[in-house]
């Protein structure tokens, strides 16, 4: 486990490398960026290795020792650092020590597995999408600095170096976003994706800094040792875990953050397919999982936490029906199950959540590479101007529908496991109502993901598709394997004979807990993934719903929900009739009071008296004998005046 700071090193190496000489090498460098990312997958199974043979005797791990009964309680925990740097002086009260460190745990473990799975089989795909392109290297600089950072956010085991990584995060997201920057779409998808998620960030820094203040130190260990001692009280841990929450809701695209990564599709699709499963909207999600013990010691804010969570889920599955664009219509799916991970989160249902962004990541990933190869071949993204590709890509069909059904729920495949472990932790923690709407989100997820396999796979081929030809190896290998994980990972949520005692029992906040597996929930689940699915075939196969081509005289509610609600007219709206006409007047303030009034006026006026009071400096006797006459005279007339 010691050795598990090379894998962000290893990725971080690559990035200068390949900028510096990239062109010198073949192709450009990107077996560089492939080989880091590769030789960090190697260095996961290594630590996670170490992790599963390491106890509180290993040296630097331990497990929590609960107040109440004096025993350990809670997962392992491994943590390796170093000092970084003193502010201040070593030795002095005042100082304090910054280190730089490896947080080694359960999450940690998986998350890293998760990374640097998909980051190199998006590396091993984009050899094949992005042949040609003359930014080759450049592209899998980023790529390989992209993962470094996310690795490094994992790792993290102090709040600080975990701002900075994520920070890291942010920036590679805007370089591959606009990636194709000659589009002016892709600039401003950027820079959209760029701004909304800094003004989450500026709330997570100021979290980050209250922690400080409270704690004294930015280590999380220590952050969450003084919630559970109640050194930290109610009040500020829900002020800490709220504003925590703001970076991940900018990160994770939760409402009303939730703008950018629609518009984050002008990118590469494995970038998508990078940023949608392993990277930058995960981000967030493992943020409150992180940081749970905060959370946990306020109730309000995993209430929060939960609303924010379900109002996603819910309003972006419905935005999902109606997208035309199949690259948008998976970037709608990610939203809405990233906000079931928050729900989840916020009803308690930490293991859950974990379980459910990892076989989403799988999933997803998939569906993304699958999305990119119809692109590639058809050059198309208008769902409504394919169908019937089976017949000519039955590969890219196997694998694209394998994703969907997981992501429908259907059994008995990954996201089936996931999301029933979701529902079982609302249904436990959350009242009815939050119970009812998450049905019903499960329900419109399996919908839009059946019209999402439908609607271009199967029906009828358009004849200028006809020449379209299935993935080469370079891309296909890739989503098979993602396909494997994407219906065999979901069994890991069972005991297994021997020693592995589930995903539960691996993963988990306090104490762990195997599969649970509620009947008349889960048998709720299946039919409405099942009818979903079948509501999809009736309409978008058998044709009993027109063509959205043809479509006429849309209901308002319908238009309501084309247009995503109009809450990007809301921001325009308020950006060019408030935010911009009170900067501008701000700025006549600042030009016409701060600067010339308060700034200039002073040295104006002593500009203006010294010009006035030079005249008499002439530099000739004669003026000022002539001066002093007159003032003689002056004062001899005051004099008579006065005494006489």
């Amino acid at each position: 486990m010691t050795w598990a700071w090379l894998i962000p090193v290893l990725s971080f190496a690559a990035a200068p490398l390949i900028v510096v000489a990239g062109r010198f090498l073949p192709g450009k460098g990107s077996f560089l960026a492939i080989l880091a990312i590769a030789a960090g997958f190697g260095l996961f199974w290594l630590t996670l290795s170490g992790f599963l043979e390491a106890n509180t005797s290993t040296e630097g791990c331990a497990r929590i020792v609960s107040a109440e009964t004096g025993k350990e309680s809670g997962p392992l925990t491994c943590q390796y650092e170093k000092t970084w740097f003193y502010a201040g002086l070593p030795g002095l009260e005042d100082s304090v020590e910054l280190t730089w460190g490896i947080l080694i745990d359960p999450v940690t473990v998986v998350m890293l597995g998760l990374v640097t799975f998909v980051a190199l089989m998006v590396q091993v795909y984009s050899l094949g999408y992005m042949r040609g392109d003359p930014k080759f290297g450049w592209y899998y600089a980023v790529h390989a600095l992209f993962a470094a950072s996310m690795l490094t956010l994992v790792l993290a085991d102090n709040f600080l170096l975990l701002y900075v990584s994520w920070e890291l995060v942010g920036a590679c997201s805007y370089l591959l976003i606009g990636f194709w920057h000659e589009r002016p779409a892709a600039r401003e998808a950027a820079k959209k994706a760029f701004v909304v998620t800094r003004i989450g960030d500026v709330g997570m820094l100021v979290g980050i800094l209250l922690l400080w203040r409270e704690v004294g130190s930015f280590e999380m260990s220590a952050a969450f040792e003084a919630v559970r001692n109640g050194a930290i009280g109610e009040g500020t841990a829900t002020a800490a875990a709220l504003l925590l929450f703001l970076g991940a809701m900018g990160k994770s695209a939760q409402f009303p953050f939730h703008v950018w990564l629609p518009d984050a599709m002008e990118g590469p699709t494995p970038v998508s397919a990078l940023i949608h499963a392993a990277t930058m909207v995960v981000a967030g999600v493992y943020l409150v999982a992180r940081a749970y013990p905060i959370f946990e010691a306020s109730g309000s804010a995993l209430l929060v936490v939960a609303i924010i969570g379900l109002l996603t889920a819910l309003m972006s599955s419905t935005i999902a029906l109606v997208s035309t664009d199949l690259k948008r219509i998976l970037a709608y799916s990610t939203i809405s199950h990233l906000g079931l991970m928050m729900l989840s989160l916020g009803a308690f249902g930490y293991t859950a959540a974990v379980f459910h962004l990892l076989a989403h990541g799988f999933a997803k990933a998939l569906l993304f590479l699958g999305a990119g190869s119809v692109l590639h071949s058809t050059e198309e993204q208008d769902v409504r101007n394919m169908g019937g590709l089976r017949r000519v890509m039955p590969l890219t069909t196997i694998v694209f529908s394998i994703g969907a059904l997981s992501l429908g729920g259907i059994p008995i495949l990954s996201g089936f496991w996931s999301k029933d472990e979701i529902l079982l932790a609302v249904s436990q923690h959350r009242n009815v109502v939050f119970l009812i709407l998450t049905l019903v989100t499960a329900f419109l997820s399996a919908l839009y993901m059946a019209r999402a396999m439908f609607v271009p796979f199967f029906g009828q081929l358009p004849a200028k598709l006809e020449h379209v030809h299935d993935a080469p190896p370079s891309m296909a290998v890739p989503m098979a394997l993602l396909a494997v994980l994407a219906v065999g990972f979901g069994f890991l949520a069972f005991n297994w004979p021997g020693e592995y005692v589930g995903f539960g029992g691996f993963v988990f906040d306090a104490k762990p807990h195997g599969f649970e597996f509620l009947v008349w929930l889960g048998a709720i689940s299946i039919v409405l993934a099942v009818v979903a699915f079948a509501i999809g075939y009736v309409l978008y196969i058998r044709g009993a719903y027109r063509s959205e081509r043809e479509r006429a005289g849309k209901s308002g509610l319908v238009k309501m929900v084309e247009s995503k609600y109009y809450i990007d007219e809301v921001y325009q709206w308020t950006i060019d009739r408030l935010v911009l006409i009170f900067a501008n007047f701000i700025g006549l303030f600042d030009r016409a009071v701060v600067n010339d009034l308060a700034v200039n006026g002073p040295a104006n006026t002593v500009r203006h008296v010294g010009i006035a009071l030079r005249v008499h400096i002439t530099g000739h006797v004669y003026s000022y004998a002539l001066g002093m006459v007159a003032g003689t005279l002056v004062v001899a007339v005051i004099w008579w005046i006065v005494a006489g």
